[in-house]
C-alpha cells in the first residue's frame, strides 16, 4: 500500500522540547513523522513525496493552545468548532484546549464526548476539553473526575468560576490528587471582584468604573497554594496578571510545590491604559493591570515562572460588546494573534526564540499530559511554518473567527504562520488563502 509523503526542505528546525535550532527537513509519512534532522535529504527529498520549501523559515511544534472558549455546543452563534478550527489553523495552533462553560456544561461524559465526535468530524485543529470541578460550575457538588478523565478530560477547572470555597477545592484537589489529575483555577477573590469592570486605580476612578484591585487574585492564589501545600496535589493558576501574583507562585515552585500558571498575551501586551475612553474591546478577566505588573507578567515569562502562554480566546458577538463598559462582557479572541503577540518578546529580545516558542508548544502540552508540542519520530505530523519576521498589521475584518472583539486591530506586529498542519495534513497555508481570495 503507497504512503503519502511530504519532504519539508530548506527549514530552519526549531523543537523546543529538544533545543533543536538548525537549518533542515522533516518528511511527515501517513500523517506521522517519519524522519527529522539536520542532515536529511542532503541528496535531495524522495522522488515520491510532494516537497514543501520552507524557504529557511522557521519549521516548529504546531502551538498547543491551553485555554479556548469554544461556544460550542450552546452559543455557536459566536463561535463554532468549525469556525475555531480555522481561526486556531490561521494562528499556527494545531492543538485547542477548550473550557467547559460551553451550554450544557462539560460537566459529564455526554457532553464531552459530543465535543470529542464534533471535532472529529471537522477535521481541523485537535481539541481536547477540560471537564468542570462542579457540577454546573456552582461550586458544591464534584463532578466524576474519575470517568471524566476516562473519557479524555485533561484536567479540570470551573473556567471563569472561581471555586471560592475553600472546603469544596480542597475536596476537589484531594479527589484529583488521587488520579492524578490537574485542577486549574480561575484565581480572583469573588467578593473583592464584584461589581468590578477593570483595574482599580486612578484610571478606573476618572472614568468612574468600579475597580478589581490586584489583590483579590494574589490573595485567591496564596489561599489555593495552602490547599496545594496540604493535599500535595497538582495546580495550575490560569491568566496570571499581578506581580504579585507571580512572585506567589515563584516562590511555591522554590518550595517545591506542583504548581504551574499560565498568562496571555494581553498581560505583557498592554496595561490598562488600553481601555482608553470605555473600549469595551479591552475589558478582560482579570483586567489589564497596571505598566508594573505587565512588566512582571514579562519577567515571569523570562525567568519561567510563567509556564505557558493561552490565547484565552474568548469570542463575543456585537450585541454583547457594543454597550456601555458597565454592561459590556468580559473577554476578546486571541487564536489569531497568539503568535504574532508571543513572538514580540522574540523581537523584544525578552526571550529567545525557542524558548516563546516553548511557552506555546512542549510546556503546555507536557502540564497537561498531551502527545503535541514537539518533534519526535512516530509523532504526529502536527506542524507549523513560521515567517517570524514577516510585518503585518493585525486585521479584525480578515479573522477567520465568527467574533471580532478584539484589542489588538491594527497593531503592526511581525511574524505569521505560513502553514499549518495537523496529521500531516495541511489545514492552512498563505499560498491557499491568496488563491481564495482571488477566486473570490
Amino acid at each position: 500500500m503507497s504512503k503519502y509523503r511530504t519532504a519539508y526542505v530548506n527549514a530552519r528546525l526549531v523543537d523546543p522540547a529538544s533545543g533543536l535550532d538548525a537549518p533542515g527537513g522533516l518528511l511527515a509519512e501517513d500523517g506521522k513523522i517519519a524522519d527529522f534532522g539536520t542532515r536529511l535529504f542532503a541528496d535531495g527529498a524522495p522522488g515520491d513525496a510532494e516537497t514543501v520549501d520552507c524557504g529557511g523559515h522557521v519549521l516548529a511544534p504546531g502551538l498547543v493552545d491551553m485555554r479556548v472558549q469554544l461556544r460550542d455546543p450552546g452559543q455557536e452563534h459566536m463561535e463554532d468548532i468549525e469556525s475555531a478550527g480555522h481561526a486556531a489553523g490561521a494562528g499556527g495552533v494545531t492543538t485547542i484546549v477548550c473550557l467547559p462553560n460551553t451550554d450544557p456544561v462539560i460537566d459529564n461524559v455526554a457532553v464531552l464526548e459530543f465535543v470529542a465526535r464534533r471535532a472529529r468530524e471537522v477535521k481541523l485543529a485537535k481539541i481536547h476539553c477540560y471537564a468542570a470541578i462542579t457540577r454546573g460550575f456552582a461550586g458544591r457538588e464534584l463532578t466524576e473526575f474519575g470517568l471524566l478523565g476516562e473519557a479524555g478530560a485533561v484536567a479540570f477547572t470551573d473556567a471563569e468560576v472561581t471555586v471560592a470555597d475553600a472546603k469544596t477545592l480542597q475536596r476537589a484537589l484531594s479527589y484529583a490528587s488521587t488520579f492524578g489529575h490537574l485542577i486549574a483555577q480561575h484565581p480572583e477573590e469573588p467578593s473583592l471582584a464584584a461589581d468590578g469592570q477593570m483595574n482599580s486605580g486612578e484610571i478606573a476612578s476618572r472614568l468612574g468604573l468600579a475597580g478589581i484591585p490586584p489583590v483579590a487574585e494574589v490573595i485567591m492564589i496564596e489561599r489555593d497554594l495552602r490547599l496545594v501545600e496540604k493535599t500535595g496535589s497538582r495546580y495550575h493558576a490560569a491568566h496570571v496578571s499581578t506581580a504579585a501574583s507571580v512572585e506567589a507562585i515563584r516562590q511555591a515552585k522554590r518550595r517545591g510545590l506542583d504548581v504551574t500558571c499560565d498568562t496571555a498575551p494581553h498581560y505583557f501586551a498592554l496595561n490598562e491604559i488600553a481601555v482608553g475612553d470605555y473600549r469595551t474591546f479591552a475589558k478582560v478577566r482579570p483586567p489589564l493591570r497596571d505598566e508594573t505588573d505587565r512588566e512582571a507578567v514579562v519577567e515571569g515569562l523570562k525567568d519561567g515562572t510563567i509556564d505557558a502562554i493561552a490565547s484565552d480566546h474568548s469570542p463575543h458577538d456585537q450585541d454583547s460588546k457594543r454597550l456601555p463598559f458597565a454592561q459590556a462582557a468580559f473577554g476578546i479572541i486571541g487564536l489569531e494573534t497568539l503568535l504574532p503577540l508571543t513572538l514580540e518578546l522574540y523581537h523584544n529580545k525578552h526571550l529567545k526564540l525557542p524558548e516563546a516558542l516553548a511557552l506555546l508548544t512542549c510546556r503546555p502540552a507536557e502540564r497537561l499530559g498531551l502527545t503535541a508540542g514537539r518533534l519526535a519520530k512516530g509523532a504526529p505530523a502536527d506542524l507549523v511554518l513560521i515567517d517570524t519576521d514577516r510585518p503585518w498589521k493585525i486585521d479584525e475584518e480578515a479573522f477567520r473567527s465568527k467574533s471580532k472583539n478584539s484589542p489588538f486591530d491594527g497593531r503592526p506586529v511581525q511574524g505569521h504562520a505560513l502553514r499549518t498542519v495537523v496529521d500531516g495534513r495541511a489545514i492552512f497555508s498563505v499560498g491557499q488563502e491568496k488563491q481564495k481570495k482571488k477566486a473570490g
